[in-house]
């Protein structure tokens, strides 16, 4: 009997309330989790949850919790001490060449199972598990970061992989990065969360020799492992350094332009709006972290100067640390922009919240300077009632739907008139033997009349001050 190739693998979500989070904070972020592991791939079943004033320092989940757990996954639901099984000495070696950790059973190192739970409430299976006995869940997502050895001590628990939110973000961030550079920021972040989370295989300790004549202790396969890690970081961060600056360079050219940047919460309908405003076939999916690569349009139909449109990664919380560092270079596209536009879903009972995140984020970078416009997308989802209260709440804020056509006009002709309340008029005069320059004249400022005599071309313009004086300094070469 054969299986129908459209099944997904399953998974388990798992959140322990702590101290200071609502129900309504935890239901959110465990919704959020179950989103992100939708778009890993995988279908969720259950959710199992538990109230504790801190983690289990052993398994996460104390005993009762971890039991229940592993009824879904088809485990144990103990944590077996002593010695670890042993495992083929090429899995961690394997493990740091494809980025991903090996399932080698350590030690349990001191660590030890909770012989209770805190509080047994909070929300057990959910009733999507029902029915579906003959299949397990394969995965175990946590909605937090855990260290590498509770991750071990729940796959032995459980049979399944495990990831926390960390991980799974990150190889979202793997699988959708297209560009030169967002891969080569997501494989840093990758390797620098796998590295911890490597390791020793149960072969015995085999060493590679060292010293000269072989004589020596010499390196664990596991230290090899790591070097190699570190040694490859280096040469990706060496050659990203490369990539960025052919990127600063292309930002360089576009100094002095009108820039806007849609930031925003990720999922917010960004891209939906960036088509809109641009009529860019650009990628638009209903999933989380669907565009990772910063794209750049000019705004439709165009205007004299352009206005250039950039998409940007979305935001998360918790997003893990490294993944803020390593995209920084992607966010310069805010950083450097004229106008920040905040898109937040405003059918999204938590939009406030993510909104937060965003601005936090920005913050962060040195963003919170740039002029910005709040947008709340989606607004065709609600009700007018809901509209209204909106209004009242945010009365600087634009409400609009990215699929409705008069909401997109209005937004383009609010664009158009934010910069031209900064331009200024001004007189250019273009020598006969600078003609060459006549298109960038008119790529970066609205030429309102021409007249020519014996010194050559009289333009008066109108645009921005930088674009200007940029176009005076590119005349008096």
């Amino acid at each position: 009997m054969t299986t129908t190739q459209q099944e997904r693998p399953l998974a388990v979500l798992v959140g322990v309330q702590l101290p200071g989070v609502d129900d309504v904070e935890h239901a959110a972020d465990l919704a959020e989790l179950g989103r992100l592991v939708h778009t890993l791939g995988f279908d969720v079943i259950a959710t199992v949850s538990q109230r504790r004033s801190a983690l289990a320092a052993a398994a996460v989940l104390g005993e009762g919790k971890l039991k229940e757990l592993a009824e879904l996954t088809g485990g144990s639901g103990v944590v077996p001490s002593g010695a670890p099984e042993r495992k083929n000495k090429a899995r961690a070696r394997r493990a740091a060449e494809s980025g991903e950790g090996d399932d080698d059973d350590g030690e349990l190192g001191g660590d030890e199972v909770d012989d209770a739970d805190e509080d047994g409430g909070g929300a057990g299976p959910d009733a999507g598990g029902a029915g579906r006995e003959a299949r397990r869940a394969t995965v175990v997502a946590v909605d937090h970061d855990i260290s590498p050895s509770q991750a071990r001590n729940l796959e032995r628990a459980t049979g399944a992989q495990v990831l926390d939110r960390a991980g799974v973000i990150i190889e979202i961030f793997h699988r959708h990065a297209r560009s030169r550079e967002a891969k080569l920021e997501v494989e840093i972040a990758r390797l620098n969360y796998v590295a911890p989370r490597l390791r020793e295989t149960g072969g015995g300790g085999d060493r590679q020799r060292g010293g000269i004549g072989g004589k020596g202790a010499g390196e664990s396969a596991l230290e090899l492992d790591r070097r190699k890690i570190r040694d490859r970081i280096a040469e990706l961060k060496q050659e990203l350094t490369g990539v960025q600056r052919e990127q600063s360079t292309r930002r360089a050219l576009r100094q002095g332009q009108r820039r806007v940047a849609l930031v925003g919460y990720t999922n917010a309908g960004k891209s939906s709006l960036m088509r809109a405003l641009t009529g860019s076939e650009v990628l638009v999916a209903d999933k989380l972290f669907a565009t990772l690569d910063t794209t750049v349009r000019a705004l439709h139909p165009e205007v004299r100067p352009r206005i250039l449109v950039s998409d940007t990664v979305g935001f998360i919380k918790k997003l893990p640390h490294d993944l803020v560092a390593s995209f920084r270079s992607t966010l310069d596209e805010a950083l450097e922009a004229s106008l920040l536009l905040y898109v937040a879903d405003a059918s999204d009972p938590t939009f406030r919240d993510q909104l937060g995140v965003t601005r936090s984020v920005l913050s962060e970078i040195g963003a919170s300077e740039v002029p910005s416009r709040l947008l709340l997308n989606k607004v065709d989802r609600l009700s007018e009632e809901e509209r209204e209260a909106l209004r009242l709440e945010f009365p600087e804020a634009t409400l609009l739907s990215a699929k409705i056509p008069a909401d997109v006009a209005a937004l383009r002709e609010a664009l158009i008139a934010f910069f031209e309340q900064s331009m200024v008029e001004a007189e250019l005069l273009l020598p006969y033997a600078k003609q060459s320059l006549i298109g960038e004249i008119y790529e970066n400022a609205r030429v309102l009349s021409e007249e020519y005599d014996d010194a050559g071309g009289r333009l008066a313009v109108r645009a921005h001050p930088a674009a200007l004086d940029r176009l005076r300094s590119l005349l008096a070469r």
